[in-house]
């Protein structure tokens, strides 16, 4: 077996001298895996929401046309990077084969099944066959074959709870681990977009560590996700708001909060603009969690400096230490939380 660098740069065809991430075109060739890889019979792509909505919205909602577009997106660059929101996903796979340099380096086996915890869109992938598209969760279910990096993290699938449970959960892993981080006792919080599948991981885990003394609120986009949240008790307060329009729910959080705003604000959303809400809704010793790969740094940045607000700006890194550990674990110890989890993505 040839060797490979690291960090995946030997499958950059181009630009050259960049990482697999940022590049145009990588090497999807799997007939022969380099030293450092470990090569994955894929089963089912999870693409991030903000990547599934453009490409759905640019389909029409046709099935056979999402195909087509995410067939083409692979065909060009070798990868699964949209095109227009820069972003991925991540996947569910059984191991075919590890390079012989990870021999005795790695604790997978052929035949684990896993979930890759870094994004599509660095990813070498090759789609022999779509099988079967979910929308209603943003999962795809192909024939193909992927390559994880030395430096690629994943995830074993665990045994107690479904395959496409576990999936759907450990997608958005980052959000719920982050806020764990981030999150004090008696702290206010703030998650938008917490009624989809990162938000209500991440009100969990932000009740947990707030605790009686702090508060918890959800903003909500519909009556459906609403209800869904006031009945996991989750949140201390929780409605349904535009979080494009970002003074009506300034207005809304001032209220709730004696006009003390959040410590920290959660952005979970798969939609552009929601920047201004996130800053303004803060305190300004605050922190805003940009999780949403649909955020403009250009325009959060800005705009902060706009309206004179010091909040500090976190990045969404989809990756901490443990969390993949920590987001399983929540569907473990809540039960509501599993139910739900279960119904809607397994």
């Amino acid at each position: 077996m040839k060797p490979g660098n690291k960090y995946g740069t030997h499958r950059v065809i181009s630009p050259k001298g960049v990482l697999p991430q940022p590049a145009d075109k990588i090497d999807n060739n799997m007939d022969e895996i380099y030293d450092n890889e470990i090569l994955i019979d894929v089963q089912t792509l999870n693409v991030d929401s903000a990547s599934f909505t453009q490409i759905e919205q640019q389909a029409g909602g046709d099935k056979a046309k999402i195909a087509e577009i995410m067939m083409g997106i692979v065909e060009k660059q070798g990868k699964h990077r949209n095109p227009v929101t820069g972003s991925g996903g991540m996947l569910l796979g059984t191991v075919e084969k590890i390079g012989d340099a990870l021999a005795g380096r790695t604790d997978l086996k052929v035949g684990d099944k896993i979930a890759t915890l870094v994004s599509l869109s660095l990813t070498p992938l090759r789609i022999d066959k779509i099988k079967d598209i979910r929308p209603d969760i943003d999962q795809v279910d192909i024939d193909g074959k992927a390559i994880l990096f030395e430096s690629g993290i994943y995830a074993k699938i665990p045994s107690d709870m479904p395959e496409n449970l576990a999936l759907s959960a450990l997608d958005v892993a980052g959000a719920p681990a982050q806020t764990a981080k981030l999150v004090k006792p008696g702290d206010t919080v703030l998650i938008i977009g917490a009624g989809g599948k990162s938000g209500m991981l991440c009100c969990y885990e932000a009740k947990k560590r707030a605790g009686v003394t702090g508060m918890v609120i959800g903003i909500t986009h519909s009556p459906k996700s609403t209800e869904r949240l006031e009945k996991l008790g989750f949140c201390d307060h929780v409605f349904a708001a535009d979080a494009t329009q970002p003074v009506p729910v300034m207005e809304r959080i001032a209220e709730l909060t004696n006009g003390a705003m959040a410590d920290v604000t959660i952005n979970n959303v798969n939609i552009p603009d929601t920047e201004m809400t996130s800053i303004l809704c803060t305190k300004n010793t605050g922190v805003v969690y940009f999780f949403s790969m649909a955020t403009s740094f250009t325009k959060a940045a800005l705009g902060a400096e706009g309206v004179g607000s010091d909040v500090t700006m976190i990045v969404g890194n989809g990756y901490t230490k443990g969390h993949a550990e920590i987001t399983l674990q929540e569907l473990r110890e809540s039960e509501s939380l599993r139910k739900i989890f279960t119904e809607l993505y397994a």
